[in-house]
């Protein structure tokens, strides 16, 4: 591992490649074992209707731009720019957009060999 790193996130491949929102990974780029760091992005209105949650990672997102709500096992928290969130890696998350769009920067702790993500499928119906 080098003793730093610089990389910009935005330059990150997209592993979502859909219209309404994109997500950029910059652990490998940061060559970071430690410290994961993700851009989302997050078009306006748009709702999650899948979710995840970790065996191990803790995370904590930050709103960069826009609102919108984190939905957090059964409960919904609003959300606004500059507004910071801590997820133990048990609870299962998502997120959904306000009018002007939402804009995160996601870090995440050590991830085991492979990931511990857990994807969550219909998670909430689309009309909550």
């Amino acid at each position: 591992m080098s003793r730093y790193a610089v990389t910009n996130l935005k330059q990150a491949d997209d592993v979502v490649e859909a219209p309404d929102r994109e997500i950029r990974f910059g652990r490998k780029h940061l060559d970071s074992e430690a410290l994961g760091v993700t851009y989302e992005r997050f078009d306006p209105d748009y709702v999650s209707t899948d979710g995840h949650h970790h065996e191990v990672q803790e995370e904590a997102y930050v709103v960069i731009a826009g609102s919108g709500r984190a939905k957090l096992d059964d409960e919904v928290v609003e959300l606004r720019q500059w507004d910071v969130v801590r997820v133990a890696p048990e609870v299962v998350r998502g997120f959904d957009a306000g009018p002007d769009g939402l804009e995160l920067i996601a870090i995440g702790g050590p991830k085991p060999e492979g990931g511990d993500g857990v994807p969550v499928r219909d998670r909430w119906p689309s009309d909550s």
